[in-house]
C-alpha cells in the first residue's frame, strides 16, 4: 500500500499523518526498528444502516418524485423492443399515488400502450434516481385536462385545452425503487462507497433504506 499506509480489517495506519473525513483519530504506540513511536490510528466507523417501514419508504419516494418535472417513459414496441422518450410530469395535488402526463392520441406511444400497457418511468438528476414500474391508461376527461393544463403544453397542442388530440396518460405504479445520494447524508453515503472500494468490502450504505430501497405500491 502506498504512502507508508498499513491496513487491517478495521483501520488504516498512515505514516504521513493524513486524516480522512469521517475517521476517528487515536494515538497508539507502534514498534519501528526496535523503538516505539506513536502513529495515528484511523478507525473508520461503518455507517449504521437504517431500515424503514413500507409507509416511510413510500413517503421517501414521494419526496424524491416531487422534485422532478420530467421523466423518461419506457414502453414496449410492437416488435418486442423497448423505447423511451422524455415527458413533462403533470403534477396532480389531489392524487399523489399516480403519475400524469399529457400526450397526443395519435402518437406512436399510444399505439404501443394499447398493445402493452406496462411501462417504466425513470427520473434522475446528479444524485437522485427513481424508477417506477406500473400499468398505464389513457383518458380524455375534459375536467382532468382543465385541471392539469399547463400553458407550456400549447407548443404541442396549439388549440389549447380543447385540442382534440390532447389526452392524459395515467400510470398506476405497482413497484418503485430509489437511490438518493443527496444532502449531508448523501456525502456519507458516497464516502462509505469509496471506503468499501478501497477496503474491498460491500458498502454498508447499500443496506440503508434512507438511500436505497425498493417500494411496493
Amino acid at each position: 500500500m502506498r504512502d507508508g499506509a498499513m491496513a487491517s480489517n478495521s483501520a488504516w495506519w498512515r505514516a504521513d499523518g493524513q486524516v480522512f473525513p469521517g475517521a476517528e483519530v487515536r494515538d497508539h504506540p507502534q514498534p519501528e526498528a526496535g523503538l516505539h513511536r506513536r502513529r495515528r490510528l484511523l478507525s473508520f466507523h461503518f455507517m449504521t444502516t437504517t431500515t424503514l417501514t413500507d409507509s416511510e419508504k413510500r413517503e421517501r419516494l414521494k419526496e424524491l418524485m416531487d422534485d422532478f418535472d420530467t421523466a423518461m417513459l419506457v414502453t414496449r414496441t410492437e416488435d418486442g423492443g423497448l423505447r423511451s422518450r422524455p415527458l413533462s410530469i403533470a403534477h396532480n395535488d389531489d392524487d399523489q399515488e399516480r403519475l400524469y402526463f399529457s400526450t397526443a392520441i395519435d402518437s406512436p406511444k399510444v399505439r404501443e400502450l394499447e398493445t402493452d400497457p406496462s411501462v417504466n418511468v425513470c427520473m434522475q438528476n446528479k444524485r437522485r434516481f427513481v424508477s417506477v414500474t406500473g400499468l398505464s391508461r389513457l383518458v380524455k376527461d375534459r375536467a382532468l385536462i382543465n385541471k392539469l393544463w399547463s400553458e407550456t403544453w400549447r407548443i404541442w397542442f396549439p388549440k389549447g385545452k380543447d385540442d382534440p388530440s390532447l389526452c392524459i396518460l395515467i400510470v398506476e405504479p405497482s413497484e418503485a425503487a430509489y437511490w438518493d445520494a443527496s444532502g449531508l447524508e448523501g456525502v456519507t453515503y458516497l464516502f462509505e462507497m469509496a471506503k468499501a472500494y478501497v477496503m474491498g468490502t460491500k458498502a454498508a450504505s447499500d443496506d440503508d433504506e434512507r438511500h436505497v430501497a425498493r417500494v411496493k405500491l
